[in-house]
């Protein structure tokens, strides 16, 4: 299995949401950041599972939210390049591929 590595914006905009969740209510951003983890556990078990969107870029959504983790898989690492909201700034991620 190969590790998981999020570029520093992927992660940025991760926790940035997972604050705009707790704000919304008591323990919903811990909800969020659980469903990021079973995804990104998920890619790392079975990289290949999820479809290509551009080029190499692959995207798993995530259950419950709408958001999808954009991800490249690399010879010794699988980098995630967005946890990206699905209905905001369409392709804002492509300057990170």
């Amino acid at each position: 299995m190969k590790p998981i590595v999020f570029l520093p914006e992927a992660e940025q905009e991760m926790l940035e949401a997972a604050k705009y969740y707790e704000s919304q209510a008591a323990g919903l951003g811990m909800d969020y950041l659980f469903e990021i983890e079973r995804a990104v556990v998920a890619i790392a078990e079975f990289p290949m599972t999820w479809p290509k969107i551009e080029g190499e870029l692959r995207r798993r959504l995530v259950r419950k939210f709408p958001f999808g983790i954009l991800y490249r898989i690399e010879p010794k690492e699988i980098v995630v390049v967005a946890v990206a909201h699905l209905r905001r700034k369409p392709g804002y991620w492509r300057e990170r591929i």
